[in-house]
C-alpha cells in the first residue's frame, strides 16, 4: 500500500471512531452514559435491561475493535501485528465483558468507580492508544 492510501484508511477509521463517539446515545442502549455524567458516586444505579446492555456494549466494542484494527494495519502493514492485536482485543473482550456483567449485576456505590473504568475500556478505543505506541516502539527497537 502506498502512503496516501494507508493514511486515508487510517483517517477513515479514525473518523469512524469519532462518529461512534458522537452518536453514542442514538446508536447504543446505555443508561450509564447519563449516569456517569452526573455526580454518580452519590446516586443509585439506573434501571437497565441486563441482556440489552451487554449486547449493545459488545456491539460497540466490536465496532471500535474493527476500526482500531484498521488503524493498526494501516500504520504497520503487518499481518502478525494484526493477528496479535486481534488476540489482545478478544482476550480483553472476554475478560472485561465478564467483569462488566458481574459489576452491573450487583451495582453498589463502592463499585461505581470500578464499573466506570471497566465500562470505559469496553466503549472507548483505549486499547488502540496502548497498542499503537507499543508497536511503534517495538518497530524502533528492531531497526536499532
Amino acid at each position: 500500500m502506498d502512503r496516501v492510501k494507508r493514511y486515508s484508511i487510517a483517517a477513515l477509521c479514525l473518523l469512524g471512531l469519532v462518529i461512534v463517539r458522537m452518536f453514542e446515545s442514538k446508536l447504543f442502549y446505555d443508561p450509564f452514559i447519563e449516569f456517569f455524567k452526573n455526580d454518580y458516586l452519590f446516586l443509585d444505579a439506573p434501571k437497565f435491561e441486563t441482556f440489552k446492555l451487554l449486547l449493545f456494549t459488545g456491539f460497540r466494542y466490536l465496532l471500535n475493535t474493527i476500526l482500531s484494527l484498521g488503524i493498526i494495519f494501516a500504520f504497520f502493514k503487518d499481518v502478525e501485528i494484526l493477528k496479535f492485536s486481534g488476540v489482545v482485543y478478544s482476550f480483553a473482550f472476554v475478560l472485561l465483558l465478564g467483569l462488566f456483567w458481574y459489576l452491573i449485576s450487583d451495582a453498589k456505590q463502592e463499585q461505581y468507580l470500578m464499573l466506570f473504568n471497566v465500562r470505559r475500556f469496553l466503549i472507548q478505543p483505549i486499547l488502540l492508544l496502548l497498542l499503537l505506541p507499543a508497536f511503534y516502539y517495538q518497530r524502533l527497537r528492531k531497526t536499532v
